[in-house]
């Protein structure tokens, strides 16, 4: 399964993870109901807090939980990275896993979007929609990095991207993988 991987420096008042990439899949499922499927998939591989509904009109990021969106119906625009950050067109069947810390925001959307979203065990979405403190950005790097891939379990390409065979991605690791894939 092909995915998009993409790297964000600090935007403005959004810290965004300049470790981890976004990964962004596209067209995982054909929906047609909401997408019963992505919480199916997300809980099958581990993730957990399971919810429906949009994403917020304004910028925030979470410092202490990855993220991952599947788009269950309608479309998107999708800040993505904070105010400098890429707008993201989202279809139904898109899934984007945004590391801790990650900007996001909703720029406009059908009347009939809807996201399934999860977390990694153990891990809770803290709205933030401040500057990130010194404490925070320590949250934000001491984020365990989760077991599975949410879309592939124990392979794929978050898997791979992120080095969850590993304890930690180098510097070197994360340096050789380029600024975008």
């Amino acid at each position: 399964m092909e995915a998009q991987k993409m790297f964000f420096d600090r935007s403005d008042w959004v810290p965004n993870n300049q470790t981890l990439p976004v990964i962004v899949y596209r067209e995982i499922f054909i929906c047609d109901d909401g997408c019963e499927e992505f919480a199916r998939l997300f809980t099958s591989h581990g993730w957990e807090g399971i919810w429906r509904d949009g994403v917020f009109d304004y910028q925030h990021y979470h410092a202490g939980a990855h993220e991952v969106l599947g788009v269950g119906r309608g479309t998107a625009k999708l800040l993505i990275g904070g105010p400098t950050g890429k707008v993201l067109e989202l279809h139904p069947g898109d899934c984007l896993v945004l590391p801790a810390g990650t900007g996001h925001q909703k720029q406009g959307a059908s009347s009939d979007f809807q996201v399934v979203g999860a977390y990694p065990p153990g891990q809770h979405p803290d709205i933030q929609t401040s500057a990130a403190t010194a404490e925070l950005l320590k949250k934000i790097a001491e984020v365990p990095l989760p077991e599975t891939d949410p879309v592939q379990g124990a392979s794929g390409p978050l898997f791979e991207a992120w080095h969850l065979g590993d304890k930690q991605a180098t510097d070197s690791d994360i340096a050789s993988a380029g600024k975008s894939g």
